[in-house]
């Protein structure tokens, strides 16, 4: 019989006190914070599922898992806030199977569900791309206005990567070092790196935007069957760090930033995932 393993949960921070705040005036904080009314998404940003109106302790994520949800009930837990939540376009509306499974264990602890997908990526500060690039001790980091109307202004960043990440292969290293994963590399691993663009997550198809911007490798968590050739044929090197390992930092950003200001106790919990 096989035995289930235990996720690996690493705190983050934890305040001395134990202060409370109210989940509605929380949730209002958070989208005037990440400006959810203002980017159009393919799901809803904000509280999705409501909770107990108090909250002491946050868990935040980087997916709404069954494992998540479970690892936050253990934790005690009055809120889970994570990168991707539920309730995606085009899926099952229905409270059926793994939805069912989910919310129903969410309900009975009465934890509350925050989700932010494109406004945490988006953020100037607290986002995945910015704390990506801090991550990784990138420089001269900004947000790029969308170049061909294919993508969403600020959703790409440009750069340069660190003194000791000149060359694709040095690149390569350093983000395998930080992210704790091997990432897949496209490109001469001795090709010079002077200018970089990246774009957290499922970020691949924006690789043709990334050559617009003329830099020398694009980096984005996952990677489609296209993406090897439009890498070869733009003549932009490519790196897939992994949709978990690029999106785990914007979200303990975010759950960092709130216990600092409200007093609350915040856990960052990771749920190992190869993709």
């Amino acid at each position: 019989m096989k035995t289930k393993a235990k996720p690996k949960t690493s705190r983050v921070t934890r305040s001395a006190k134990s202060s409370s705040i109210e989940r509605d005036r929380l949730s209002t904080y958070l989208d005037d914070l990440l400006q959810v009314s203002r980017i159009k998404d393919y799901c809803p940003n904000g509280l999705q599922v409501q909770g107990k109106p108090t909250i002491k302790k946050i868990v935040t994520g980087v997916t709404a898992s069954l494992a998540l949800i479970e690892a936050a009930v253990e934790e005690g837990a009055d809120a889970l806030m994570v990168h991707h939540g539920w309730f995606w376009k085009n899926d099952d509306v229905r409270v059926v199977g793994q939805l069912h499974s989910r919310l129903s264990l969410l309900m009975e602890h009465q934890i509350s569900l925050f989700a932010y997908h494109l406004p945490l990526d988006l953020h100037p500060q607290l986002g995945n791309n910015a704390q990506l690039a801090k991550l990784m001790g990138w420089t001269d980091c900004k947000p790029v206005p969308s170049v061909s109307g294919g993508g969403m202004d600020g959703l790409i960043w440009k750069g340069q990567p660190s003194t000791s990440q000149k060359t694709l292969g040095q690149l390569a290293r350093g983000m395998a070092s930080r992210l704790g994963r091997d990432p897949l590399v496209i490109g001469d691993a001795k090709r010079p790196i002077k200018t970089i663009a990246w774009c957290t997550g499922a970020a691949q198809g924006y690789i043709s935007e990334a050559s617009s911007l003329k830099v020398d490798a694009y980096i984005s968590g996952e990677i489609s069957e296209p993406t090897f050739h439009a890498s070869q044929e733009l003549g932009v090197a490519y790196i897939a760090a992994g949709h978990h390992a690029t999106e785990k930092y914007g979200i303990q950003a975010l759950g960092e930033h709130i216990a600092k200001k409200w007093g609350i106790q915040h856990q960052f919990i990771d749920i190992p995932n190869p993709a």
